[in-house]
């Protein structure tokens, strides 16, 4: 997975974006100024920054101008067209305002790191192997034939593995719609997900919320 460099002096926001990026897999840094941020860059070679525009003793674009050449998303808690215009005119990768949530934070990372392929294609767990580049998966060296949608909902599951999510974000995530109402659908392509790869184990009901992909034993 990415080594990643957490810049924002919120400890609170920083402590959660860190935990949340190490509970999917990756290498988490955290850095609270401009200053420690350069320092961990001159030890450690990261694959993406998530950079907070606003820090004490500098602004996060004279960070990322230093550290240029490492993929990186902007936070920032101004919505203003002209932070994002000089972010992305800078070479930002994306930007996302405060306050977010962080399953959203964690797709935008996957998405740059899928662009700037620092993501890993495959994932193995037991005896279950996901080509995300293909998109197939095999269970014991077999294939396993899984629809378009079965396939999508089993990877926004495991690119968010150890946190909850509720059906209406897995809607929103694998069906790519907003949807308030029935979710029975997802609780039906969940119950087909655990028979075709036997994944009761690790694929666990949240009461009252929804559904969370458990990698920890």
């Amino acid at each position: 997975m990415a080594r990643i460099l957490v810049i924002e002096d919120e400890k609170a926001i920083n402590d959660l974006v860190a935990l949340n990026l190490s509970m999917v897999g990756h290498t988490a840094v955290q850095a609270f100024t401009g200053r420690e941020a350069l320092a961990a860059a001159e030890k450690t070679q990261f694959d993406l920054l998530i950079v907070d525009v606003m820090l004490p003793d500098t602004d996060g674009f004279t960070v990322y101008e230093k550290l240029k050449g490492t993929p990186a998303i902007f936070v920032t808690a101004l919505g203003e067209t002209a932070d994002k215009v000089k972010g992305f005119e800078r070479g930002a990768d994306d930007y996302i305002v405060k306050p977010f949530e962080m399953t959203e934070l964690l797709l935008r990372v996957e998405a740059v790191l899928r662009r700037t392929h620092k993501s890993d294609s495959r994932y193995k767990i037991d005896d279950l192997e996901i080509d995300f580049e293909a998109k197939s998966v095999t269970k014991g060296g077999v294939p396993v034939d899984l629809t378009m949608q079965e396939y999508t909902l089993l990877e926004v599951l495991v690119k968010n593995r150890n946190i909850a999510l509720s059906r209406q974000r897995l809607m929103r995530e694998a069906w790519d719609i907003s949807f308030m109402g029935e979710t029975r659908t997802v609780d039906v392509h969940i119950q087909r997900l655990r028979k075709k790869l036997g994944l009761d184990d690790r694929i666990k009901t949240v009461y009252r919320l929804g559904y969370r992909f458990e990698e920890t034993p």
